[in-house]
């Protein structure tokens, strides 16, 4: 490979193109989510672990030249991160990198929408599991409703478009709220998803043992007042998504245990330690701090990318291993 040649384009050993990569900027979050962050959980990375702007900024222009276009920030909450905008202008700024998007919680999001938009994101996932004020101080471990409110109204304020809504649904804790979220998002034009509990760490099984919800059960109940026609939205992620007759509300269903997605699964996350993931449902990872931080060539770290695409398997196993993911969804980059 010359300095001139392209290195090879990302391909699993299955055949998949590999065109989307979502980067925790952090694994620290304001909110702790009862399926997602213990209450009694503290063994956060120390920032030494962290990678820096420059580590990351590396790390983004290698995967734009390996025909990676799509980038997501996420966390943790990566509104924590105070150089967030700045990381984002870096990342826009790559070649390659066509569609940079975020994920938060929009806690933090009032004050921060304005720079974020200019700094060059385009898209945001809001988590949202609830528009009952209490319901959700009892989800999240104290979290204020008003608060992602403001930031949502804010974020329309500053153009960003499309701004999803990602509820994960749990039964006999907000599965009832399902047509009520379709009315909001319908009146506030955002985009609905449904997601299903999934089993990763000890909070995750929990809450899966305990709330899963088929989400078939919630497109029969939706379908019993509404027309629900095929539809797509732009974007990598792996929603199935239907629209509502004559509006133009989208709603997204991510199944990962009913109906699984991995046939068509194009992306990889990288935790904040540097740590590439290749699948949310099992332990497959391989470290690109370490040879960062070992001096490595811009060619050896296209090297080490290939080396852990070769570890991505074929399919999660959370059907058949439920217990079988151990890391916090927190400490693996959403």
């Amino acid at each position: 490979m010359t300095n001139n040649t392209p290195p090879p384009r990302l391909t699993d050993p299955y055949g998949r193109t590999i065109d989307y990569l979502r980067l925790s900027v952090t694994d620290r979050c304001d909110l702790r989510c009862s399926y997602c962050l213990p209450a009694d959980f503290h063994d956060f990375q120390i920032p030494e672990h962290w990678l820096t702007a420059d580590e990351l900024e590396r790390i983004v222009a290698t995967f734009g030249r390996l025909g990676v276009s799509r980038l997501r920030l996420t966390g943790g909450e990566p509104l924590l991160r105070r150089d967030l905008a700045n990381l984002a202008s870096r990342f826009a700024a790559q070649p390659g990198i066509e569609d940079l998007s975020l994920s938060t919680n929009a806690v933090r999001l009032a004050k921060s929408a304005a720079a974020l938009r200019r700094a060059g994101i385009r898209r945001l996932n809001v988590s949202l599991d609830t528009l009952n004020p209490e319901r959700y101080r009892e989800i999240t471990g104290g979290g204020k409703l008003h608060k992602v409110l403001n930031g949502l109204e804010a974020a329309r304020q500053a153009g960003f478009v499309p701004i999803k809504i990602n509820m994960v649904v749990m039964r006999g804790i907000n599965d009832d709220e399902a047509e009520a979220m379709v009315d909001f998002c319908h009146q506030h034009q955002f985009t609905l998803r449904f997601i299903e509990t999934m089993p990763m760490g000890q909070s995750g099984q929990r809450a899966t043992v305990d709330r899963y919800l088929d989400l078939r059960h919630i497109r029969e109940r939706l379908e019993r007042h509404h027309t629900l026609l095929p539809a797509a939205m732009p974007g990598g992620g792996p929603a199935r998504y239907l629209q509502l007759a004559g509006s133009d509300l989208r709603i997204g269903f991510i199944t990962p245990l009913s109906q699984h997605f991995c046939d068509s699964c194009n992306r990889v996350r990288l935790s904040v330690d540097g740590t590439l993931h290749l699948c949310l449902g099992q332990e497959h990872t391989l470290s690109l701090r370490d040879p960062l931080r070992a001096g490595c060539s811009d060619a050896e770290l296209v090297q080490q990318i290939h080396r852990a695409l070769a570890l991505k398997p074929q399919r999660h196993e959370f059907n058949d291993k439920p217990q079988q993911v151990v890391r916090l969804m927190s400490m693996t980059g959403g």
